[in-house]
């Protein structure tokens, strides 16, 4: 049996548009909390979230934005982000998510790809100062009509729009959109959302960038709607689960796997804090009654490790999901075991599949669900290839490719990088490696540019950090190449402790003595307290490789 593999078809897709989705919910749940956001005190049912994101869709209009135009939102977990997410979906613009990390040249660089006419942001975050930055590249706002910008460096971005009190010169405020619409704009959105089509695009999302220049990943209502459903479907989602959202709302985890799961079935979003917290996010569980959690390993990881943790009543979860990077297995056992989350799935996707293509179920036996991603999702198709495009057979390792639905429009304006990553067959190739079982579950055990090789010995680190994160000392590790001149490659492992544990590197080769094969064993040990990452909590591991090759005063060799 080969590794093609496909999901059920026996539920129909959601064939309307996101705005549709919000207002159907609405008139189902519209008593039914919707969001709700403890650092800033906000609560809305779904009847007052439709009508703001009908009001901000109104002014929007009122600004003189078009359907199809492109409009940024940056800024961390707040109201406005959602607000904004619903109002652009409503009114046929094209959201834009900037990551909130984003600092002058990838700001220019974004706003400037996709070409956006306006741009939504806080005033800052955490060492972010956005209106600063939005300042330094545009000048010309001190001079501005607000909403009339003309930048020299941002020939595209005209309308600069705060969600502070104060608007700065040349800025609009957020807070007075809702205001600038009259009934002719509300008519006008009404006759805007009868042609909006499900297959339009909606999203342009970035992908992490922790390799190369940034692509935007375009997705349409269908991609990204349907996703949120089924994810939700394999978490036992219903009206009655309430949701704790830690997790960033740029990123296709918050936006799609979180608020769009939320809204489809009618769940309540809770959000503890702008960024993430581990000890908001234990008190969020608690003070809301949270059903469900969501998190990066990171996350899941730190959220074990507070040291009161045991005083925080999480009686109320039962499920949820761990995604957005490989899932340490250790860990996944303890969050089932010390979180309650007895139903917690496991989540594998990308940016270009919006996102998740497998997930484990509530019904799936636990050694299934902390050893793999689950089972190919609903209208989904996954094959694994060889090196020469050949499907591999069950148990052989290959790169996923995937294909259906899901599957993103295209990186916006890149004809080449798209035809690189989508076949003329529609396949998505993902750059990822797994094996599928017989019974069609799929465990990832790395990237194709993630393995390395170690005196001709294929090496994938996945397999390594695995073993390690059986250590009790271990609270976590990342193993990556650096070149070698005898070996070409060498393995490095960075970890990171548990408090209070200490451990030397021969401590570490003794531990891996006879358990693994000696190749695998690492050569470089360094002791850590924390990872490069992403704001998504994607570990930088190409950061790490840098720092070791200037430590070591290692050359990199040429390669053909």
């Amino acid at each position: 049996m080969d590794s093609h593999v496909k999901g059920a078809t026996d539920a129909p897709l959601i064939d309307i548009t996101i705005g549709r989705q919000l207002e159907e919910t609405a008139a189902r749940f519209g008593g039914h909390d919707a969001v709700i956001f403890r650092e800033s005190c906000t609560r809305l049912s779904y009847a007052a979230l439709n009508a703001e994101a009908d009001a901000v869709a109104a002014g929007l209009l009122a600004l003189g934005l078009e359907p199809g135009d492109r409009v940024g939102v940056w800024a961390p977990n707040r109201l406005e982000w959602v607000l904004m997410q619903f109002a652009t979906a409503k009114a046929g613009l094209i959201q834009v998510n900037i990551n909130p990390a984003y600092r002058l040249a990838e700001l220019e660089y974004a706003l400037n790809l996709v070409e956006c006419r306006a741009v939504v942001l806080a005033e800052r975050f955490k060492t972010s100062d956005y209106t600063g930055m939005l300042q330094t590249l545009a000048p010309e706002l001190a001079v501005s009509t607000p909403g009339a910008l003309k930048a020299e460096r941002l020939p595209a971005l005209e309308m600069v729009i705060t969600m502070g009190d104060i608007a700065p010169a040349g800025f609009l405020r957020f807070a007075d959109i809702k205001g600038l619409a009259t009934d002719a704009e509300r008519t006008r959105l009404a006759k805007i959302g009868a042609t909006l089509r499900p297959d339009d695009p909606i999203n342009i999302q970035f992908t992490s960038g922790t390799t190369g220049a940034p692509k935007g990943a375009t997705l349409s209502h269908r991609n990204i709607l349907n996703n949120g459903w089924f994810v939700g479907q394999a978490m036992g989602f219903s009206d009655r689960d309430r949701l704790c959202i830690p997790v960033p709302l740029y990123h296709c985890f918050g936006m799609v796997m979180s608020v769009l799961t939320s809204v489809t079935h009618g769940a309540a979003m809770v959000f503890p804090s702008e960024g993430f917290e581990p000890e908001s996010v234990l008190a969020a569980v608690e003070a809301e009654a949270c059903t469900a959690l969501h998190g990066v390993p990171t996350m899941f990881i730190a959220e074990l490790a507070v040291p009161n943790r045991a005083d925080y009543d999480l009686s109320t979860l039962r499920t949820g999901i761990m995604a957005g990077a490989p899932c340490p297995i250790e860990v996944m056992k303890r969050v089932i075991a010390d979180m309650n989350m007895r139903d917690c799935t496991i989540a594998y996707g990308m940016t270009e599949t919006s996102p998740v293509s497998f997930q484990t179920g509530m019904d799936d036996p636990i050694e299934r669900k902390v050893s793999t991603v689950g089972r190919v999702q609903p209208h989904v198709e996954v094959k694994l290839i060889d090196e020469q495009g050949h499907t591999v057979e069950r148990g052989l390792q290959g790169e996923i490719c995937t294909r259906g639905y899901l599957v993103m429009q295209g990186y916006w304006n890149d004809p080449e990088r798209t035809a690189e990553a989508v076949d003329a067959d529609g396949w998505m190739h993902t750059g990822d490696l797994g094996v599928i079982d017989e019974e069609g579950y799929c465990n990832i055990t790395g990237r194709l540019k993630d393995m390395l090789v170690r005196g001709g010995e294929n090496v994938y680190p996945r397999e390594i950090e695995e073993f390690l994160y059986r250590h009790e000392a271990i609270r976590d590790v990342q193993v990556f190449g650096v070149p070698d001149a005898r070996f070409g490659e060498e393995i490095c492992a960075w970890i990171a402790l548990h408090d209070g544990a200490a451990l030397s590197d021969e401590d570490i080769r003794a531990f891996c003595q006879g358990q693994i094969a000696h190749y695998k064993v690492p050569r470089y040990v360094r002791f850590v307290d924390e990872f490069p990452m992403t704001v998504t909590g994607k570990i930088q591991k190409f950061i790490m490789r840098e720092r070791m090759i200037a430590e070591l005063g290692l050359v990199e060799e040429d390669t053909a």
